[in-house]
């Protein structure tokens, strides 16, 4: 009896390709779960846990990202500078108001993978703040991703 082996996908046959976001309006943790599974490439059918078979996200807006209810004021983002003391807290509008880029790094960053495959998918996450992004070359595809908006219930 011979045993039948599940192709993996190779290089040549995955296309990565590139998509942009818009993050105007959009609830956080909603967008940085779509975010997330395009960077790991669970939407696709070659969908292998072990490799990188995700696709290139452009995040443009990324200052109008919003959260709910009393997020904004008691959402606390940590950091610390390995130093005694170092801890720095700052809340989601704070970090909005200095790096709001940050906000969905960090977000979908924490849906990913915590090895070395994680860390390599994270670098195909580029934020922006703004409408524009240096990733024309590209050709990246308009991405819409379906969540109500916000005041909508």
């Amino acid at each position: 009896m011979m045993m039948s082996k599940t192709p993996l996908p190779t290089q040549e046959t995955l296309e990565k390709n590139w998509y942009v976001v818009d993050a105007a309006d959009q609830r956080l943790g909603r967008l940085a779960t779509e975010i997330a599974n395009i960077l790991r490439g669970k939407n696709k059918p070659t969908f292998t846990p072990h490799m990188d078979t995700g696709d290139f996200v452009v995040v443009v807006n990324a200052e109008k990202v919003v959260v709910t209810g009393k997020k904004p004021n008691q959402k606390l983002y940590r950091r610390h500078s390995g130093r005694p003391g170092g801890m720095k807290v700052e809340t989601f509008d704070q970090l909005q108001a200095r790096i709001p880029e940050r906000i969905i790094e960090k977000a979908v960053k924490g849906m990913l993978p915590k090895n070395a495959l994680g860390r390599k998918l994270f670098t195909k996450l580029k934020v922006y703040t703004g409408p524009n992004h240096p990733h024309q070359a590209q050709q990246p595809q308009e991405l819409t991703i379906n969540t109500i908006p916000v005041g909508d219930k």
